[in-house]
């Protein structure tokens, strides 16, 4: 009878605990690797109260056509700035390139921006960020634009899947500091891909 009892207790364990580990949502692995990390104390930026209650963040629908390949006009003169963010603190920046692309068939370009601080980072060294504002900041999207992380290519070539682009974290929680978005950055079209405004359904 004992023996029955404790394989009772052990199913009721094994129930209980797949019920806690649900699924990761997600379409992309991107989706869900950004879920998770959400998910995750250690790494979220949501608050408490917010994380605590967070099953997923709202994406746009992974869209093809958003993924794009650029020509990176290099621009190896650009003079280094101080690229304001939503504190008094100052990101240290300079135009690394223009990337010059299609996107529905109209052209578009933006800066891309290669920061100093970030350069010296271990596994860093290569990294390129992409701000942007577009017309669905604050409507289906974060009012402050989106970003996308880019590496340096190997070639004059680099590709954007705008299906990436992820609010900054002032976005779920204002004890960031978060670079604003320089506004030669902002395109004039809708861009329906990547991560929407957060709380709004």
């Amino acid at each position: 009878m004992k023996l029955i009892m404790k394989v009772f207790l052990i199913l009721i364990c094994f129930s209980s605990c797949s019920q806690d580990k649900r699924p990761i949502k997600g379409d992309t692995e991107f989706q869900r690797e950004l879920n998770a990390e959400y998910k995750d104390a250690s790494k979220s930026p949501l608050k408490d109260k917010d994380r605590k209650e967070f099953e997923g963040l709202d994406f746009f629908k992974f869209d093809a056509a958003y993924v794009v390949q650029a020509r990176l006009e290099l621009t190896p003169d650009s003079k280094w700035f101080n690229m304001r963010t939503t504190t008094s603190r100052v990101s240290k920046e300079r135009v690394f390139g223009i990337l010059h692309f299609e996107l529905k068939g109209k052209p578009y370009q933006l800066n891309v921006y290669q920061g100093a601080e970030t350069m010296e980072k271990e596994g860093l060294e290569d990294y390129l960020f992409l701000p942007f504002l577009d017309e669905t900041n604050g409507f289906e999207s974060y009012g402050g634009g989106r970003y996308i992380d880019l590496r340096i290519p190997k070639s004059d070539t680099i590709d954007i899947d705008f299906n990436k682009a992820y609010n900054p974290y002032c976005a779920y929680n204002d004890k960031y500091s978060c670079p604003i978005v320089p506004r030669e950055n902002y395109i004039k079209t809708r861009i329906e891909a990547g991560v929407k405004a957060f709380g709004k359904h």
